[in-house]
């Protein structure tokens, strides 16, 4: 079927693909799988504002009667917090309602010895204490945080920056894991128990089931038809980005950790609703010799068109030479060796993982930073998805002009550059430093979302699965690599660049 209601003619198995142009059904099963992709996007960056880390300072061991810090002197510590700012050093004195007179610091508390006056001329004795009873937060922006809820702060501030490479560590298994269960079992049923896995909070379960993304990709591809792989596979990222800006969005409006967790969490329950839709592609059934549940999802996908439908025993019947064609009698186990087997396709394989560690590494590492460019953290984060639109619209535009590879190569020195660029922008320059960071964004998400569809159609359908799958594995590790490159920005602002160049 070459169109919405033109009959192919029964030439050969690739006329399959005529027949899964884009028409109503195959419309409908995108938009499920599309919508759902919208949540992987939502997880994937939900930790940016989940484990936030306030300005705080130790809680003293009693009650206040008067703070002073700096030239402000005040009867809550709550109102000190305006005459903070970022990176200063300085304590707060506080006299507690038994008289005495402490010096209190982000991780330590001093107690005065024999002074009873509130005075930052201070040459006596003092005795150092650890926060044993907690800390005091800064709550003008975010009432409460996973930080702020557990003292993930000092000594412990290590749990916290753990939060997001132990997501992109739980992203990794679930590419592996479901890129290899889709290649052995079905397809739709992986997407649909991962689905239901993505709607509850429990964090690694999450993780794990973000696999989603790599099993929907194959999904879609196969399903969708030759014409509209290309437009269909590129845009699915785009929801991905819709993702992002509703993380920006949520975090604006919603400023209580798990009021903000649960809001983003739910946006997975429309799709649970309509997940059992979901049929088993074709391509998998007939690769498998399930050749009747393969002729029942035609007919239904003919049904939903208005159309007549396919007959596969007049497309298998006839190869290329118009002799019978063999049909296989038992699923084929593939492994990963079969993406090494000659030189040229292992060295395929081996260039294709590299970029794919690069795109991860850049694509997160400026998703993850935006919030510190200056400005409004919440506007940098919604940029970082807008930009992403007009990136996969220039992916579909210029690829069959200038080719996949040109695409990827243009856009990951592009990518580059703007990183060079970004480090030679003063601080102070913020809004220039948000601009070359969208730049560097815009062209890192092309890269990022052609190197799916490039992958996926360098190798055969058999192993498709297995080699998205296994590419998306070691992207990960870059995803995982880039929030620690954040976190070198406090050693130097421009950490995180260097880094991805190299």
């Amino acid at each position: 079927m070459g169109s919405c209601g033109q009959r192919i003619p029964p030439v050969s198995f690739n006329n399959l693909f005529l027949f899964l142009s884009l028409c109503r059904y195959q419309i409908f099963l995108y938009f499920i799988c599309a919508f759902q992709n919208i949540s992987c996007g939502i997880h994937y960056l939900a930790s940016v504002f989940l484990s936030v880390s306030p300005q705080h300072t130790c809680r003293p061991p009693g009650n206040v009667s008067q703070a002073l810090f700096q030239d402000l002197s005040t009867w809550q510590l709550e109102d000190i917090w305006t005459q903070f700012s970022v990176g200063r050093e300085d304590y707060i004195l506080v006299e507690l309602q038994n008289g005495e007179i402490w010096e209190l610091t982000s991780c330590q508390r001093s107690r005065r010895d024999g002074q009873s006056s509130l005075d930052y001329q201070y040459s006596g004795q003092k005795s150092s204490f650890p926060c044993l009873d907690g800390y005091i937060y800064d709550r003008s922006k975010w009432l409460s945080t996973v930080v702020t809820q557990w003292d993930l702060v000092c000594n412990r501030e290590w749990f916290g920056r753990l939060i997001q490479p132990t997501f992109m560590f739980g992203v990794l298994l679930g590419a592996v894991i479901f890129g290899y269960l889709s290649d052995r079992g079905s397809d739709s049923l992986v997407v649909t128990c991962v689905t239901l896995n993505l709607a509850h909070p429990p964090r690694f379960v999450l993780q794990s089931a973000s696999g989603y993304l790599v099993v929907v990709f194959v999904y879609v591809t196969e399903f969708v038809g030759m014409k509209s792989r290309t437009w269909a596979s590129i845009h699915l990222h785009s929801f991905f980005a819709f993702g992002t800006m509703v993380v920006a969005l949520t975090g604006y409006f919603v400023r209580t950790w798990w009021i903000y967790q649960i809001v983003l969490s739910s946006v997975t329950v429309p799709f649970i609703l309509c997940c059992w839709m979901l049929p088993e592609t074709p391509f998998w059934l007939i690769s498998g010799g399930k050749y009747e549940e393969a002729q029942k999802v035609i007919d239904t996908m003919a049904k939903w068109n208005r159309t007549r439908s396919c007959k596969l025993s007049e497309l298998l019947s006839l190869d290329h030479d118009g002799s019978a064609g063999n049909k296989p009698s038992q699923v084929e186990k593939h492994t990963l060796s079969e993406l090494f087997y000659d030189w040229s396709i292992g060295t395929r394989t081996l260039i294709l993982w590299l970029i794919w560690f690069t795109g991860c590494l850049g694509f997160y590492t400026f998703s993850l930073n935006s919030v510190h460019l200056g400005g409004s953290e919440y506007l940098n984060l919604f940029l970082t998805g807008v930009v992403e639109i007009p990136a996969y619209v220039f992916v579909c535009l210029g690829m069959d002009r200038v080719g996949r590879r040109n695409i990827l190569i243009f856009s990951l020195l592009s990518s580059a550059v703007t990183n060079g660029v970004i480090m030679v922008i003063p601080k102070e320059y913020h809004f220039w430093l948000v601009v070359a960071t969208m730049a560097g964004k815009f062209f890192i998400g092309a890269a990022f979302g052609l190197i799916y569809l490039y992958t996926a159609e360098l190798y055969p359908t058999i192993v498709r699965s297995l080699a998205v799958g296994s590419g998306s594995t070691v992207g990960r590790v870059g995803s995982i690599v880039a929030p620690l490159c954040i976190y070198l920005s406090s050693v130097w602002i421009f950490m995180p660049q260097v880094f991805i160049n190299l």
